[in-house]
């Protein structure tokens, strides 16, 4: 009876894991970039309700002020600024850069979040 695995056997389980490993760890970068690049398209479209949302309620008090980058950046409940080194706030453009370095700019004006100069691919639908 054997007990044991040869020493042929042991080496093709080694280079089996290799070959599956090498393809499936690119695999998952491009998955991690795809996460990071979608949460800044959900923050983005969070923000922008909440611009509108701020809006409503500026009219309703009788402020017609216009919304700020600053006043923008206090309207999540989660400040996506300061505990997202991909996000900064400079005036009233928000930037986001991407894992590949590309950013994305978006400026408050006129009460709305409006997509600026964009390099990041998978945010041209914004």
């Amino acid at each position: 009876m054997r007990n044991a695995f040869t020493m042929l056997e042991l080496v093709f389980v080694i280079a089996v894991i290799g070959i599956l490993s090498a393809i499936a760890i690119p695999k998952f970068a491009v998955t991690r970039n795809d996460a990071i690049i979608t949460k800044a398209k959900t923050t983005v479209g969070a923000l922008r309700s909440a611009i509108a949302t701020e809006r409503q309620k500026r009219i309703l008090k009788g402020n017609f002020d216009n919304i700020t980058g600053s006043d923008a950046k206090g309207l999540l409940e989660y400040d996506f600024v300061d505990n997202d080194p991909r996000w900064s706030l400079s005036g009233d453009t928000f930037t986001f850069t991407a894992p590949d370095s590309t950013t994305c700019a978006f400026t408050v004006s006129s009460n709305k979040l409006v997509k600026g100069v964009c390099g990041v691919s998978g945010m041209s639908d914004l």
